[in-house]
């Protein structure tokens, strides 16, 4: 069976980027994980710092809601727009984005629309707005060109993500754009995983070679 990547060490980790800092890169939860709620989760992350880190979960659905749903139930668009938006805006995915705050929305977007005082810019092309104002871009035809709304996000405290990759419960690697909004998400992790030249399948929890 094919084993975790090598155990990484804190040199490792302080060679990623100039900053010793994993922001913008993709987080691919590894069988070791001992948190049930990231197994096989995909984590693109927005922030890492001595302080700690957040990032969104992009490839798990949020139960039985949609984005015009949840448009209408917070009466940012009316009923009578029902058709309308299930045309416009019914494939932008509403994700379980993490465990912290989840009744909070964030929008992961494109870079192609911003709100003043509002949006972050995570990376080229990509921003994170966490206010209403870019939920009423969406329902009025206005919004970024992609995007994906969660619920909730993953929290770190200083050098607790640190010391989960050291234990080989996470991987890290570079963020795809597309694979971020793409609104299919059965097949992200796998896709990750390849593409780091990991087979899914013969994955194991032990590290070293069985």
């Amino acid at each position: 069976m094919q084993p975790f990547p090598p155990p990484r060490t804190e040199h490792d980790l302080a060679e990623e980027d100039g900053s010793g800092y994993l922001d913008r890169q993709f987080l691919v939860a590894m069988p070791g994980m001992g948190d049930e709620r990231f197994a096989r989760s995909l984590i693109y992350l927005c922030h890492h710092s001595a302080d700690g880190a957040m990032g969104i979960i992009v490839n798990k659905p949020a139960t039985d809601l949609t984005m015009p749903d949840l448009l209408m139930q917070l009466e940012i668009a009316p009923a009578a727009d029902e058709i309308r938006l299930r045309e416009q805006v019914g494939h932008m995915p509403v994700l379980m984005g993490g465990p912290v705050d989840a009744k909070r929305g964030f929008v992961l977007h494109s870079s192609d629309v911003r709100i003043d005082q509002s949006t972050l810019m995570i990376d080229d092309g990509i921003c994170l707005t966490a206010t209403v104002e870019i939920l009423r871009a969406i329902a009025e035809g206005c919004g970024p060109e992609s995007a994906i709304l969660a619920l909730g996000y993953a929290g770190w405290q200083a050098g607790q993500l640190e010391n989960e990759i050291l234990a080989n419960g996470w991987l890290n690697c570079a963020a795809d754009p597309e694979l971020i909004f793409n609104p299919v998400l059965d097949d992200k992790y796998d896709r990750v995983l390849r593409m780091n030249g990991i087979e899914p399948a013969m994955l194991s929890p032990v590290a070293g070679r069985a």
